[in-house]
């Protein structure tokens, strides 16, 4: 596969965290380093106006050499989600402790994905695939 795709909703979270970009962007910079990935870039936050009032917060992302990791709040609601996509395995329960523990959460959901599942992470087993493929092909062809 390529990776665990880990999704965690938080609530209950204290309003002043939530709408604090400042905040927001430190967990962003130290968290990759904290669950074991490598930042490529800054990350990029921002505060944004949703189509309804009470639907405004901040946004942010980070790339990392695994994939990314994104963060929106939403501090008239309490809530906070936090995506971390990874092409490696790393520790959940440290991640989700982290997280709840920065924005102060009073209770969260988890959702874990494992994203491609027949992604071949070793070029040698991709191209040897790929051949078999053709090679089947030609001789269909043929018959």
């Amino acid at each position: 596969m390529f990776g665990p795709h880990l999704m965690l909703d938080c609530y209950g979270c204290p309003r002043e965290r939530l709408e604090d970009l400042d905040l927001v962007y430190k967990i962003l910079d130290e968290y990759p380093d904290a669950i074991g990935m490598h930042k490529i870039m800054p990350p990029y936050v921002f505060r944004y106006s949703g189509l309804k009032p009470e639907d405004w917060g901040i946004s942010g992302v980070v790339l990392i050499a695994e994939s990314h990791i994104t963060i929106h709040t939403f501090p008239e609601k309490g809530y906070v989600s936090i995506d971390v996509f990874s092409c490696k395995e790393f520790d959940f329960e440290y991640a989700i402790n982290y997280i709840v523990s920065a924005f102060d959460a009073k209770r969260f959901e988890r959702n874990q994905l494992n994203r491609g599942k027949d992604f071949p992470k070793d070029i040698g087993i991709a191209l040897h695939m790929t051949e078999e493929e053709r090679k089947e092909r030609y001789r269909q062809t043929m018959c």
